[in-house]
């Protein structure tokens, strides 16, 4: 006696056929043979990095100054960046 087919299995198997008809169609995504995954090149695609793209770096902040930007949430970094940029601006006035 066949099992009876949990109703989530059965929606689970009938989007997994569309799935795969859709891939087949090429509707979904672009299938790549290995040779095209070998001929890819490393990296960024050229022209993708911005001309004053920001630098990494490691700096060394006191627990209160980081606790100041970060508590504003995300984007503290650039908020770290922008008040250095403006002490920069200010002070190579002469």
């Amino acid at each position: 006696m066949p099992k009876a087919k949990v109703p989530e299995a059965a929606q689970f198997e009938r989007d997994l056929l569309q799935s795969i008809e859709e891939m087949k169609r090429g509707e979904s995504a672009a299938i790549h043979t290995p040779a095209q995954i070998a001929a890819r090149k490393r990296g960024r695609p050229a022209g993708s990095v911005k001309p004053n793209a920001k630098v990494s770096t490691t700096i060394r902040l006191s627990p209160e100054v980081l606790a100041f930007f970060r508590a504003a949430g995300d984007g503290w970094q650039s908020r770290v960046d922008g008040a250095l940029k403006e002490y920069v601006a200010q002070h190579s006035r002469k």
